[in-house]
């Protein structure tokens, strides 16, 4: 008993448990053996694993490679403004703007980074609080009424009743009630409280579910009491288990597709930032390195230490340019746009970045019940036999759910209900424990009120009176007036509980008349075994043959086959000694405590029906399942349900017409290659007879075949693969805390088309992601392309640092926010899912970047020049304002300025009442260049608004998909050019930006010359349509 190999309690007697443990029921554990089994053992409780420091869970965040460049810029930026600062001896707030704002961009981010952290593992525990807290043991001979359960070892005695909580793993070993009823669905999945019992089973490996005969650690004891022997505690327990393997479902956890391509694309700036940067510092070298050649060796070198700098803050200001400061805040906003959405339609997304990988799923793996089904189970057919035995009836009832006002009988002319019909609706109502009022505990015995319900009663005067109450009461669901009605006609005086055995249970009732009738129902096959007659619709007994024992077993299996679960009814006048049993004080009231007499009790029945039950399909599933069918998403049901009900639902729901069903342990037991290839075969599929295991094999098998998949799931048990699922969703309705804890989705209602939404949503924002990317992107490339071609031309900078990161965080925001707001695409579930490997930004987005990024540097360096060098543009006067025309050669060699002979410079106009003169006029391609840079500032700013229509769509022209489909975007153009104007006609913060307001010509020219990137991007457009409508062709 010392080994590590884990002992089968459950095949094994009592006697053989008590003796494997050396304990006695009556004595429990010595302290001397308690000591020993805890050194082995250790302490009933969960492994806690060590939570990341605070300090790591923050430095985790700068792990990323668009982070550490900025961290980089940033840092060089306050240096240079630091000794700038200390060679004017002036303190310039400006300088550090910069610096600053990078570093509160980086801390916000982080900041949000370290709250989803310590939020991630919640699901374990959520585990330690399923724990319970102490329990009755015996040991020594002793009783101790509260030994706390971390103290619980392997061979303790613990007394179990109604309402505990089970602390370990343990075999029953003594019922001291007639029953015991374990719920269990947290761990196992199964819908209703389970009978256990202290047989064993004599199965090694067997399911969770057929151990009748061991109460699991979290699990609840609904019904009776018992004395348990302790078998498995802590992290051996099934709990322990789970937490396992949720622990290694974390270890395998992957990033989402978006992260990858994120950080992809980020190591691919560094590098391309990193030679362009070296390029720009390399190229104007002359400016701060010369010398002279003297028999081929350099001589006389002189290094401008001022000029270095100042080209490697040119450098710095390229890095800035070249990355997109505002792209996390933008994503993390049109992430939390889209979560918004997803829970107006009852899928909340607990993780942001889980949006935009339900858009890449290609497999949805589904529970059945409650998830494709309502889980309310409803009667659909009655089989009563009508004037022979050879001629059975069968009534067809509506309704899906527990509202008796939900459909009713077809055909329901029986109000004056004959014989047969009366003893069916008294069977149901009376042998029954459920309120009809949504009984989730039980909800076949719920389904056979609301049956009730809807047969109505036979006595004419009440069904009157019924009716009238049910109208003035405006038919209240839980106004089960039929069932009452039955209930104080047949008085219950007596139960016979149901246990696996008889798989039936029975009530003794005492009728109108005074005598005892007992009223039974159960499987169908089993009170067929113990009927000896049936009864016909006048109510007359005749004895049941061979052949009509035959004929109901066949249509049995013609009911079983469409999905129902079919329950026999039927009753017994004659109960001997126990006909006038009137409770407990009564001589064979011992008989009714004893289980072992139940079946002797429920012999020599007669006959009276079958009512079939099921779980119906939701309307809306079916639709979904076409959806996905259409979207190119294979659906997989696991479930725990038998064959053909599984397999009925199925197929009602169109999942598929001839698929494959495989029972969950035969799938398991197939070679590694064979189950790839029923996984990779086209169509639905499902697995019947599932354990919670089997989903996270299937998990696992389907993510190495390269698949996105989605997983729902809501028991304990299934946490592990909701863990390991690139999406884990979680029932909001029926699912645990701890299966809510390890999902990413939570579905409100637990509805499948909730599912399908979401993956349409999902693929929208990621449709409009790429929008926001497209467009910051070429906006940031033509940033980029300026500033190189700046450095190239050698003339004097046409955009400061500052001035970048402003349009980068500020202007560029609103714009790119709004296309998150993107409507989506008619065609959008139509379309077969993206590969998670595709690429964010293939060959073709990559040229189409560069030609838009090529004009928006031409264009914001050209208007640059234009202001130096030209006098007029396109018939607009440049020189109203009385500013010095330059040559172009002079204006590319500034830095020489003053060696120049004779060159001044005149006094101009820099807005209202001000005028800009120099006292030196080299000053004029310095502080000079205000205009200038102004004009620049303004077209970037300008063009970037007009690109933003360009990305209102990948493809289709702004002709087809007006501006105004996305109202969103024309209110944050306004937003962002408000903005721009604000910090040109605000004077403390135009000197911050070193701008200055521009008059009516100077806007009509920065119009001009902007708007020609949307005509280039219609251009490019229109190639595109025609490059796929070619590749369409190739594939067909």
């Amino acid at each position: 008993m010392m080994d590590e190999k884990p002992f089968p309690a459950w095949s094994k007697s009592v006697e053989e448990c008590l003796k494997a443990y050396n304990v006695k029921l009556e004595k429990g554990l010595s302290s001397y053996d308690v000591e020993k089994q805890h050194e082995i053992h250790g302490f009933n409780e969960l492994k806690k694993e060590k939570g990341k420091l605070l300090w790591q869970l923050v430095f985790e965040q700068f792990d990323d490679m668009l982070v550490k460049i900025l961290l980089v810029a940033a840092f060089i930026s306050f240096v240079l403004a630091y000794f700038e600062r200390k060679e004017t001896k002036e303190s310039r707030f400006e300088a550090y703007v910069e610096p600053v704002v990078i570093v509160l961009i980086l801390i916000l981010n982080a900041f949000v980074g370290v709250w989803q952290e310590s939020n991630a593992e919640k699901a374990l525990k959520a585990l330690t609080e399923m724990q319970c807290e102490s329990c009755k043991t015996m040991r020594d001979g002793y009783l101790i009424p509260d030994l706390p359960a971390r103290e619980l070892v392997p061979g303790d005695i613990v007394e179990l009743r109604v309402g505990d909580k089970v602390p370990a793993d343990m075999r029953v070993a003594v019922l001291k009630t007639s029953t015991l009823r374990v719920e269990q669905s947290s761990l196992t999945g199964e819908s209703v409280p389970v009978l256990k019992g202290t047989q064993p089973v004599l199965v090694k490996d067997c399911d969770l579910q057929a151990k009748d005969n061991m109460v699991f650690g979290g699990t609840t004891i609904v019904n009776g009491s018992c004395i348990c022997i302790v078998v498995n505690t802590g992290m051996r327990s099934e709990i322990g288990e789970i937490q396992k393997q949720i622990q290694e479902a974390s270890m395998e956890e992957s990033d989402t597709p978006l992260k990858k391509k994120l950080d992809e694309f980020g190591n691919n700036l560094t590098t391309v930032i990193g030679f362009v940067c070296l390029a720009v510092w390399a190229i104007n070298y002359k400016y701060f390195l010369t010398w002279e050649t003297v028999n081929g060796w350099p001589t006389n070198i002189q290094f401008s230490f001022e000029k270095c700098t100042y080209y490697f803050k040119t450098a710095v200001a390229l890095a800035v340019a070249a990355i997109p400061e505002g792209l996390p805040a933008v994503i993390t906003t049109c992430l939390a746009l889209g979560t918004r959405k997803m829970a107006q339609k009852n899928a909340i997304m607990r993780k942001l970045a889980s949006v935009e990988t339900l858009g890449c799923t290609t497999v949805i793996c589904s529970d059945k019940t409650g998830t494709l089904t309502t889980n309310q189970m409803s009667v659909t057919e009655i089989l009563t036999f009508g004037g022979k035995k050879t001629a059975p009836r069968m009534f067809h009832v509506e309704g899906t759910t527990y509202d008796p006002k939900d459909g009713g009988i077809v055909d329901w002319s029986c109000f004056n209900m004959d014989a047969n019909l009366q003893a069916v609706a008294e069977i149901c109502a009376v042998c029954n424990d459920a309120g009809v009022y949504h009984d989730g505990r039980l909800p076949t015995e719920a389904a056979l009120k609301v049956l009730v319900e809807k047969m109505g009663v036979p006595d004419v005067k009440a069904r009157k009176k019924i009716r009238g109450l049910q109208i003035m009461a405006n038919y209240l669901i839980d106004n089960n007036r039929c069932c009452d009605w039955w209930t104080k006609r047949s008085k219950r005086v007596g139960t016979l509980e149901l246990d696996r055995i008889r798989k039936s249970m029975s009530v003794i009732v005492r009728e109108p008349d005074g005598h005892n009738r007992l009223l039974v129902k159960g499987a169908v096959e089993s009170v067929l075994d113990r009927s000896s007659h049936v009864q016909l619709a006048d109510g007359c007994v005749v004895e049941m043959d061979e052949p009509c024992r035959r004929l109901l077993l066949s249509r049995h299996v013609e009911m079983s086959s469409k999905g129902l679960r079919c329950l026999g009814l039927a009753y017994k006048e004659d109960l001997g000694e126990l006909s006038d049993y009137n409770g407990e004080h009564h001589p064979s009231h011992k008989k009714l405590v004893d289980p072992t007499c139940y079946s002797s009790i429920e012999t020599d029945l007669i006959f009276v029906g079958v009512v079939g039950l099921r779980d119906p399909p939701r309307e809306e599933v079916k639709f979904a399942i076409e959806e996905c069918h259409g979207a190119g998403i294979e659906v997989m049901v696991i479930t725990g349900d038998y064959k053909s009900t599984a397999e009925a639902i199925c197929m009602e729901i169109g999942l598929f017409h001839e698929g494959e069903d495989l029972r969950g342990k035969e799938f398991m037991g197939l070679s590694s290659l064979q189950q790839r290839d029923i996984l990779s075969k086209p169509g639905g599929k499902v697995f019947s007879r599932a354990e919670p295991r089997h989903k996270q094999e299937i998990v696992r098998m389907l993510k190495e075949m390269g698949a996105v998949v989605a997983m729902t799931g809501d028991g304990v048990n299934d946490a592990p693969a909701l863990k390991l699922a690139d999406i884990g969703i979680a029932m909001g309705i029926t699912g645990t805390e701890v299966a809510k804890e390890a999902s990413d989705m939570v579905l409100a209602d637990d509805n499948f088309s909730t599912i399908v939404s979401a993956v349409g949503e999902g693929r929208t924002i990621y449709n409009n992601m790429k929008a926001f990317i497209r467009y910051m992107i070429s906006s940031n490339v033509g940033e980029v392309i300026s500033i190189f071609l700046n450095a190239v031309l050698g003339i004097p900078e046409c955009l400061m640092p500052v001035q970048l990161l402003w349009v980068n965080l500020v202007t560029d925001g609103p714009p790119a926010t709004a296309l998150g707001f993107n409507p989506a695409d008619v065609d959008i579930m139509s379309k077969p899912p993206r590969k998670s490997t595709d690429p964010l930004i293939d060959s073709w987005v990559l040229f189409r970047y560069l030609v838009i990024g090529s004009y928006v540097g031409l264009a914001t360096v050209g208007v640059f020049v234009l202001w130096y060098t030209q006098p007029s543009f396109m018939g607009i006067d440049l020189i109203g304002d009385g500013h010095t025309l330059v040559s172009l050669s002079q204006l590319r060699n500034w830095g020489n300025c003053p060696n120049w002979q004779d060159f001044t410079v005149t006094p101009f106009s820099i807005g209202s009442n001000r005028v800009m003169s120099f006292s030196d006029p080299c000053d004029y391609f310095t502080t000079g260049k205000v205009k200038a840079v102004t004009l620049s500032l303004s077209v970037l700013v300008a063009i970037e608004m007009f690109n933003s229509l360009n990305a209102l769509s990948e493809d289709n022209s702004l002709l087809t998909m007006p501006p105004w489909r996305n109202p969103y975007l024309l209110v944050a153009m306004v937003v962002s050019f408000g903005l721009h104007c604000l910090i040109l006609y605000v004077p403390f913060l135009a000197n911050v930006f070193g701008i200055v307001p521009l008059g009516f010509d100077e806007w009509v020219l920065v119009i001009l010359v902007s708007s020609p990137v949307i005509l280039i991007d219609e251009l490019l457009k229109i190639v595109a349509r025609s490059r796929k409508r070619t590749e369409k062709v190739k594939t067909a």
